[in-house]
């Protein structure tokens, strides 16, 4: 394994645990009805590779799976970067 894939693959591990971290966290304070995590901030760290992490969150949380751009968007952008992953990971 070359340096470029071991940067990716613990991207791809840092990234999701932030991931699934938010989630958490912004479910505990939804709870609390304290100040919330925006939904675009949780839309981006979804978005730049933490999909997996965000996506479990929001099963294991309970979390936002009411709402159809998360529950229908989390899962595409999950295979979405699977793909691009699998692709990168196969040409680096």
């Amino acid at each position: 394994m070359d340096s470029l894939t071991g940067i990716l693959y613990i991207y791809a591990v840092v990234i999701n645990i932030i991931g699934f971290i938010i989630m958490g966290r912004d479910k505990k304070k939804a709870k609390k009805h304290e100040y919330r995590i925006s939904e675009r901030v949780l839309w981006q760290v979804a978005i730049v590779g933490g999909s997996v992490g965000a996506y479990l969150g929001m099963k294991v949380f309970r979390h936002k799976t009411k709402h159809k751009q998360f529950a229908i968007g989390f899962p595409l952008l999950v295979m979405l970067h699977c793909v691009l992953f699998i692709w990168l990971n196969a040409n680096l």
